[in-house]
């Protein structure tokens, strides 16, 4: 593989990395200040990078694409000059600068094993281990409680994607062993264990194949159509509807998709809520009809699934795992099952066959292991 000396001459000053995430329940509901789960994979985007000083200028380069890209003092200062993998790193610069610090230019050297397109927060990896690497390189000081916010700028304001704050938290601040227990209006955490090992369970990604893009149409269309409820209901945002004004609240809505999309929140942000309360009492099994729950709502009520994604629900499901459910914005993507640690197998092969059936590209499948956040390796 092309390694940083053979691009750019010499050794980097330092090795920063950021994981990749999987949500084990809380969809859609951060930018609606609601309640998510993530933890972070042991999956991640590594940046090895050295400080320039010649000019204010970062070379970037991708092992995944093999391109070398050049990105100035313009266009890092004008959202949307540049697209595709290199606007996620000009993001960063973007927002580094508008939340006023000076970024050193750098020679960026990009590697990554978190799946692309598959719902596992690939983008957010690389923006955060960017956001490390050159807040070191610049001596800026960014306290690690507010990167997330400032990474979450980067893609909303230069990518020009409407996400929440859920995956870039996931990707900085979680640790080993745990979930993370976000509350995306105060912002505040909690490190929720999660001991897979010690339960006897595993929690298999079942990568579909059938890649999700949080850049179309349909991501902005279910965040345009919360607020505009949220507006109609007279709420800051859907947060403020709890389970118990539910039924009142829908019967204010004026459309029947209306209802649905504040059904699938409302009921999401207290399925977060069982989910961790069921974690901090160690029933780790006891889950698994909450994360099935959730997937039904994403694809009845907020209409975000697709066949393939469906199929390997249900296939896992019959194959006795204890819970499924898609994770990620949708449209495509990874489903998480919940099994015991000796039926995997079982499962995964369960997946396979009825992916064969339907006639979808073979799914790839992984076990999720709950992962340190962002840091520095060298």
């Amino acid at each position: 593989m092309t390694s940083f000396a053979e691009v750019f001459g010499g050794e980097p000053d330092g090795v920063w990395y950021a994981p990749g995430r999987v949500n084990l329940i809380g969809e859609h509901t951060d930018y609606n200040d609601g309640f998510v789960l993530p933890f972070a994979l042991a999956q991640r985007t590594t940046v090895a990078a050295r400080r320039r000083l010649d000019s204010p200028q970062w070379t970037v380069h991708s092992t995944l694409t093999k391109e070398t890209v050049e990105i100035d003092a313009a266009s890092a200062a004008a959202p949307g000059a540049l697209t595709g993998w290199s606007a996620y790193v000009a993001g960063v610069v973007w927002a580094m600068h508008e939340a006023g610090h000076r970024v050193a230019g750098a020679q960026l050297f990009i590697d990554s094993d978190v799946p692309l397109g598959a719902g596992l927060s690939s983008s957010h990896a690389l923006e955060c281990a960017v956001l490390g690497a050159l807040t070191d390189l610049s001596d800026v000081d960014i306290p690690v409680p507010a990167r997330p916010r400032l990474v979450q700028r980067s893609e909303n304001g230069y990518v020009g994607a409407p996400t929440g704050i859920l995956d870039q938290s996931a990707s900085i601040l979680c640790q080993a062993g745990n979930a993370l227990f976000l509350d995306c209006r105060d912002l505040s955490t909690e490190q929720v264990p999660f001991d897979l090992d010690a339960a006897g369970l595993a929690l298999l990604v079942i990568d579909t194949r059938a890649p999700h893009q949080h850049t179309d149409g349909e991501y902005a269309k279910r965040r345009s159509a919360c607020e505009a409820a949220a507006r109609i209901l007279g709420v800051p945002a859907l947060r403020d509807i709890s389970n118990g004004h539910l039924d009142a609240a829908l019967a204010a809505l004026p459309d029947d998709e209306s209802r649905r999309r504040v059904r699938h929140v409302v009921t999401e942000n207290q399925r977060v809520l069982d989910t961790v309360s069921l974690l901090r009492a160690g029933q780790l099994r006891a889950i698994g009809p909450l994360l099935s729950a959730s997937h039904a709502s994403m694809r009845d009520d907020y209409e975000i699934t697709v066949p393939p994604v469906d199929t390997a629900v249900a296939a896992a499901l019959s194959a006795g795992a204890y819970g499924a459910r898609m994770t990620g914005g949708g449209f495509g993507g990874c489903v998480l099952a919940l099994t015991d640690a000796g039926a995997v197998d079982t499962v995964a092969t369960a997946v396979r066959t009825a992916f064969a059936t339907n006639g979808f590209t073979e799914p790839a499948t992984f076990l999720a292991v709950p992962s340190q956040g962002a840091g520095r390796l060298a």
